[in-house]
């Protein structure tokens, strides 16, 4: 398939606001990509490379380059040009890079030169990310869309599993399920207001320590673990504590989900960043672990042998999690079988809870299965303040103590057209370190600097905490958040994963 005709549709489905009408686009495009190609279209049209970003810097995608007069690149060249471009590295690869770049660019008519620029940057902006292209993708394979959206979050791969269907239909979804070894996307919790709001939405309901670390999966198939993060990436070696533990438990065959947590010299907890600091840290392991032992908590278990467990409720997994491993290695937890009689237990639970360090409770129905990669109304955290995670759009220089500093963040929230709308902005809540971390990453994500402004690719998550909203006819949702201070950065959670406008106002309802 030529580019020409991705970009295209691309195009198209960013000029239009309707839904339906860009899941049409969409349909028709995948209806008519050849079967060997669909993986290819299907990912480029919802914004994501196979390969991964491949290291090119917006200056290498700026450089002026004639275009071709007709279409003629095909989405395959494409993909074998950004595998080059992936494996360049050493001497000279900066040179190599713009060489390539130069090369598929110079191939490209004018439409397809802005196409790939964005989707070489990751800044595919056109409304058909995931969501709108899997309803085009299961209008075009003629499948209902929540079977595609399942077998998406056991699989793991949306263009993968999307080119099943197209190629198989149903019957090609049917043979999707969790395997040991293959990380699927974990269950999401939405938000409550208070403990009593989600206990009496729940109960009968389990009610867990909240623990503020690195959410894992552990697969084990015999004497081989593995170890996924929350956004699917293989952490395995970075944390040998956890896979001593699991090859230490009964069974041969399970996968486990539950959170990594470090504790200090007084027992607590420590911050989150410094567990993301020892999983990202460049000392050997042997070292890393010196400097900041880490303990694994559970709290469900998705296999365990030949058996998958998701359609399982809670109640039945827990009893099945809880004969695997033991007390400690379990996170903490409470059943309350009603709202009104169990509330004085519950209460005191979130105390000492807080007490010990965590940052809340999660409620969840006993009844409930696991619904992979869904954020939905049986599981719901609920936290003594009101939180959001956003997305960093722009940075501010610092002043005074903190010059040489990006300090002030713009803070965006998703929009159902796959953007961003802004809701505020804040330095308040960042640590030295923090700030340091952040001007960092944010150089790395930096697309234009007038001298005062850096703004980036919306990629990093931060978790903002706030004390209400305000109407504000400067933002375009219309709200800003009041008094918002910066909790924490989220590098484990992707743009994606942060919260929508629709939630931030409903969440305004429901507070007001």
């Amino acid at each position: 398939m030529l580019l020409a005709e991705v970009a295209r549709v691309s195009r198209e489905v960013a000029e239009t606001s309707a839904r339906s009408r860009k899941t049409a686009l969409l349909a028709e495009l995948f209806a008519a990509a050849p079967a060997e190609e669909a993986a290819l279209v299907i990912a480029y049209l919802s914004g994501r490379l196979p390969q991964g970003r491949p290291g090119v810097g917006w200056r290498t995608l700026a450089q002026d380059t004639a275009p071709a007069a007709e279409p003629a690149l095909t989405v395959t060249a494409v993909d074998a040009a950004v595998a080059e471009l992936a494996a360049v590295a050493g001497p000279g690869a900066q040179a190599e890079r713009r060489r390539i770049v130069a090369g598929l660019l110079g191939a490209a008519t004018a439409d397809e030169q802005r196409f790939l620029r964005s989707l070489l940057s990751g800044e595919v902006r056109q409304g058909a990310l995931d969501a709108v292209a899997l309803e085009g993708v299961a209008k075009a394979a003629g499948v209902p869309a929540a079977e595609l959206r399942r077998a998406v979050m056991l699989d793991g791969s949306l263009p993968r599993t999307a080119a099943a269907a197209l190629a198989g239909g149903a019957e090609a979804l049917r043979g999707v399920t969790l395997r040991i070894g293959q990380p699927v996307q974990p269950m999401l919790a939405g938000t409550a207001r208070s403990l009593a709001d989600a206990l009496s939405a729940l109960a009968p309901c389990a009610v867990e320590e909240k623990l503020d670390g690195i959410r894992v999966q552990v697969h084990r198939d015999g004497d081989e673990v593995r170890i996924h993060t929350r956004s699917l990436d293989e952490i395995t070696g970075r944390l040998p504590e956890v896979v001593e533990l699991a090859l230490s438990l009964p069974g041969e065959r399970f996968v486990l989900d539950g959170e990594v947590i470090g504790q200090g010299a007084d027992g607590r907890p420590v911050p989150f960043q410094e567990i993301a600091s020892r999983v990202g840290s460049r000392l050997d392991v042997a070292a890393a672990r010196e400097a900041l032992p880490v303990t694994v908590h559970f709290f469900d278990v998705l296999a365990l042998g030949d058996e998958v467990l998701l359609d399982l409720p809670v109640r039945e997994r827990h009893a099945a999690l809880a004969a695997l491993v033991r007390e400690p290695a379990r996170v903490r937890r409470l059943v309350v079988e009603d709202a009104g009689a169990g509330a004085a237990a519950a209460e005191e639970f979130w105390t000492q809870t807080l007490r010990r360090g965590h940052e809340g409770v999660m409620v969840k129905a006993l009844d409930s299965p696991y619904a992979a990669g869904r954020r939905g109304k049986q599981w719901l955290k609920v936290k003594p303040v009101h939180t959001l995670d956003l997305v960093v759009l722009a940075a501010e220089r610092g002043h005074g103590r903190r010059t040489g500093l990006l300090s002030n963040l713009h803070l965006g929230a998703r929009t159902g057209d796959g953007g961003y709308a802004m809701l505020g902005k804040t330095f308040k809540g960042l640590t030295d370190e923090m700030l340091r971390w952040q001007t960092a990453r944010l150089h790395e994500l930096a697309e234009e600097d007038d001298g005062f402004t850096v703004r980036v690719r919306p990629e990093l998550v931060v978790e903002i905490a706030y004390d209400g909203l305000q109407r504000s006819p400067r933002y375009p949702a219309g709200v800003a958040l009041r008094f918002a201070r910066v909790l924490r950065h989220r590098p484990d959670k992707t743009a994606e994963e942060a919260d929508t406008v629709e939630t931030v106002l409903e969440q305004g309802r429901r507070d007001g």
